[in-house]
Order: structure tokens, then C-alpha cells, then sequence
């Protein structure tokens, strides 16, 4: 072979490579506008609602269709992602979020409902899950097979994805405060707009390969360690959501007498800093890895979880005991998000070393359909037990739902133990998927 033929042979992968990562870049960009406006609706629906005088039951089912289409759109996610490609489910994402937030936008607040804001919500589950999963199973196509690559570049992303969620709190608790609801949304509807708009400019040719022979019902993976840790990451955002997504931000506000920017405030510190935990995520379990392994295993989530176990049983003891409720909640919560953070960086990394190239998609949506589903009960009962518990005083909602949380993270745990390692299940997953 000539030298200019050896050349022109290596132009053509050193060109698609630096495609892979410029697209895989612009679709981060993207994710990160998308999630950043996702956190911010977030808090403006809650804080504005529980203004106007709502129970907490009442503000939680605000979120209900959010969480029960999120989990319609990760069944279906993975299948739109393989079969028509990475690039267009992400497109598919902004544009939804773009007609969610412009429905709030256009109607007065004073004319919002609870129905018409559910429905709202529930584009914004769709549009928040496509982005997602777009994102997430770029990476695999990015990194490749390099498992210690695969595990930082995962770790960062859903690090520097939360870091962006948490701004997203407090920028939508802040808006609220200085230009009120209406103007908020239309600020959200720019930032939105503008990752959407540097995407599809700036994008060259697609993400991914587009699988058309994809069928529906490979969404339904057969890959055991991958329904197992779906089914433990139920349980572990379900132990999250049923204090932190409804009852603590109340807590704050009405027993502590928190305004509503300080309780936003501290809500986006603490999942800013449980990005932070993750996206270092690498470097803080390495050391503890069993036997010498570079990169956790399933060991290494369920060691994880029982520790997580103790803070929520810890904090409701503490509450029930009548000590300092300020300070039990500050610090309950920055050492239970530092665990929570390890243990999502895991599961994140594990969905991806469990599967290969051409299931990624599919394995990330039933992995984030199990996710929105632990986020959905969580969301719900932290209004319902909430609201139930403060019968026995201003401490008990905040208790019930913290004993409902150190029962989800021990299921959590126990589900983990059956989690083999990553080299052995990828093994395993190219045996069974052969067959396809």
C-alpha cells in the first residue's frame, strides 16, 4: 500500500472519531440546557402552587405525570433511539420541552390548573428522558470499550448533569422570587431554544448507528444483571425522591419558616455538591474497591447501600427525639447525599459495562424506565406519607418519610448482592444476545 493511500485509509476513522466527539459534545451542551430549565420548572411549580395555598399531596401530584410519562418514555426510548437514531430522540427531547414550558408561558398563572400544569409536566417527563437517554448512550459510543474511560466519562457527565440540576433549583426558586412565574418560563423557553438551535447547526451527520431492524420487544432485555439493577435503582431513587422531592423543601418552608429562595438555595447546593460526589466518583471508590479492581463491581453496590441505609434511619431517629431539626436536616442531608451520589455513579456505570454497543440504547431505557418508576413512587408518597404523618406532629411527615426511605435503599442493597462484575456480565450479556 502507498504512503498516500495509508494516509487517506487513517483520515477516514481520525475524521469520524473527532465527529463522535464534537457530536457527543453538542448533544452534553444540549442536555445540560435541557436540565437546567428541568430543574428550574421544577421549583417554580412547587414553590408557586404551595403558595397559593395546595397540600402537599396535592402539589406531588403536580409531578405525577411527569414521572408516569418519563417511564412511558424510557420503555419506548431505547426503541426510537436504535431505530431511527441518537440524534433524532435528542431533537425529539428539546422540542417537547420547547411546547411544555411555552404552555405555561402563554396561559396567565392566575388561569394555571392542576390538570392543565399535569399535562404541562408530562412533556416535560418526555422531553427530559429522550434528552437523557440520548446523552447517557453517547457515551458508550464515544468511549468504547475502555472500561476505565467508559466509568469517568459516565461519572462526569451525571455529575456535571446534577451539578446543572441543582443551579436549575436555585436559579427556579430565585426567578420566582425577583420576576415572578410568567417571565421565569420565558427565560427558560431562550436557554432551551438556544441548545436546541447549536445543536442541529453545528451537528455533523448522526450519533450512533440507526438499527432499522430493531424490534419493540427488545426493549425487554434478558440480560439478568441488567433487570436486577434496574429494579434495585427503583428502589435507591425512590429512597431520594420520598423526602427530598416533596417533603423536605415543604419541611423547610413551613416549619423551619425558610424563605422560598433559601429552601431553592439549599436544595440546589446539595444536588450541586451530589454532582460534584459523582462526577469524583472514580477517585473516592477506587481506593475501596474489593481485591484490588480498578472499577466497581456488584460488591461495591450493595456495600454502598446498606451503608446509605443508616443516615435516613439516623435523621428520623434524631427528628423523633426532638434535636435540633435545622441541623439534623443540613447535616443528614449532606452525608446522605454524598453516599447517595457514590451509588448512583455506580449504577450508572454498571448499566453501561452490562451491555454492549448494540444494546446500548435499549439497556439505558429500561434502566431509566426502573429509575422513573422509583422517582414516581417516591414522588407520590412523599406528599401522601407527608401529609399523613404530621398527625403526630410538625416532625412526623418529615419521619414517616424517612423510615419509608431506609426501607427502599435496604431493598436496594439486598437486590445488589446478586450484581456480578462488570468483565463477567459482559461475557454473559455477548452470549445471550447472540442469539439476535
Amino acid at each position: 500500500m502507498s504512503a498516500a493511500a495509508e494516509t487517506a485509509g487513517k483520515s477516514i476513522p481520525d475524521a469520524a472519531a473527532k465527529n463522535g466527539v464534537r457530536n457527543y459534545a453538542l448533544v452534553t451542551l444540549a442536555y445540560w440546557c435541557d436540565t437546567l430549565a428541568d430543574g428550574a420548572i421544577r421549583t417554580l411549580v412547587l414553590f408557586y402552587f404551595y403558595k397559593l395555598g395546595y397540600s402537599t399531596f396535592a402539589v406531588a401530584s403536580l409531578f405525577l405525570f411527569y414521572e408516569v410519562f418519563g417511564i412511558v418514555t424510557n420503555f419506548c426510548g431505547g426503541y426510537l433511539g436504535s431505530r431511527f437514531g441518537l440524534k433524532t430522540t435528542l431533537f425529539m427531547g428539546l422540542g417537547t420541552q420547547l411546547i411544555a414550558l411555552s404552555m405555561l408561558a402563554l396561559m396567565p398563572p392566575s388561569a394555571l390548573t392542576v390538570a392543565y400544569v399535569m399535562v404541562s409536566q408530562a412533556l416535560s417527563g418526555i422531553a427530559k428522558d429522550l434528552t437523557k437517554m440520548s446523552s447517557k448512550s453517547a457515551v458508550k459510543l464515544v468511549a468504547g470499550d475502555s472500561e476505565g474511560r467508559l466509568y469517568k466519562w459516565v461519572a462526569l457527565l451525571t455529575g456535571s448533569k446534577n451539578a446543572l440540576k441543582g443551579v436549575g433549583f436555585f436559579t427556579g426558586s430565585l426567578l420566582l422570587s425577583v420576576v415572578g412565574f410568567q417571565a421565569s418560563v420565558w427565560t427558560l423557553i431562550a436557554l432551551v431554544a438556544t441548545g436546541l438551535l447549536v445543536a442541529a447547526s453545528m451537528m455533523r451527520g448522526g450519533l450512533g448507528t440507526v438499527n432499522k431492524k430493531a424490534k419493540f420487544s427488545h426493549v425487554f432485555s434478558r440480560n439478568s444483571a441488567v433487570n436486577m439493577l434496574a429494579v434495585a435503582r427503583l428502589f435507591l431513587f425512590g429512597a431520594r425522591d420520598v423526602w427530598f422531592v416533596v417533603a423536605v423543601p415543604v419541611f423547610l418552608s413551613s416549619v423551619l419558616g425558610w424563605q422560598f429562595w433559601q429552601a431553592g438555595g439549599f436544595m440546589a447546593a446539595w444536588v450541586i455538591g451530589y454532582g460534584v460526589v459523582q462526577a469524583s466518583a472514580p477517585a473516592l471508590i477506587r481506593r475501596k474497591t474489593a481485591e484490588g479492581h480498578k472499577q466497581p463491581d456488584g460488591h461495591t453496590a450493595t456495600w454502598l447501600a446498606f451503608v446509605l441505609a443508616f443516615f435516613p434511619a439516623a435523621i428520623a431517629a434524631a427528628l423523633h427525639f426532638k434535636v435540633s431539626p435545622g441541623g439534623v436536616i443540613v447535616a443528614g442531608l449532606i452525608l446522605f447525599g454524598i453516599l447517595f451520589a457514590l451509588n448512583s455513579a455506580v449504577h450508572s456505570y454498571l448499566i453501561l459495562a452490562y451491555t454492549d454497543d448494540k444494546k446500548v440504547a435499549m439497556s439505558v431505557g429500561i434502566y431509566y424506565m426502573a429509575n422513573a418508576c422509583g422517582r414516581l413512587a417516591g414522588t407520590v408518597l412523599s406528599g401522601l406519607l407527608y401529609q399523613t404523618g404530621l398527625k403526630q406532629g410538625v416532625n412526623g411527615g418529615l419521619i414517616w418519610c424517612l423510615l419509608a426511605s431506609t426501607g427502599f435503599v435496604l431493598a436496594a442493597g439486598l437486590l445488589s448482592l446478586g450484581l456480578p462484575r462488570p468483565t463477567h456480565t459482559l461475557l454473559v450479556a455477548a452470549v445471550v444476545d447472540s442469539g439476535d
